[in-house]
């Protein structure tokens, strides 16, 4: 598994739960996807409960990311390339 803490992040939301996540999302962002547990980011592996909810905006993307025995948070992440292969890969 990768680490997220390699990546400059922002964190949203702290301690929050899936659906708050989702529901932040879908009030905050226009391009949203919704991915299956499992899914790799940044070489990490998204889990939680489905539908798992991502926002896009330009090339932030804003995930729910659980960190064991921390939590889940909702962080947003900068990278074109990800954002590119997550439009290109839910099309």
């Amino acid at each position: 598994m990768g680490c997220l803490d390699k990546l400059p992040y922002e964190i949203l939301l702290r301690n929050s739960s899936f659906s708050e996540c989702r529901e932040y999302i879908k009030k905050n962002f226009k391009e949203i996807y919704e991915v299956k547990p499992g899914y790799k980011i940044f070489d990490v592996y998204i889990i939680g409960v489905p539908p798992i909810t991502i926002g896009v905006d330009g090339n932030d993307l804003v995930f729910p990311y659980t960190k064991p025995c921390h939590g889940t948070f909702l962080v947003k992440v900068a990278s074109d390339e990800e954002a590119a292969r997550l439009r290109k890969n839910k099309k």
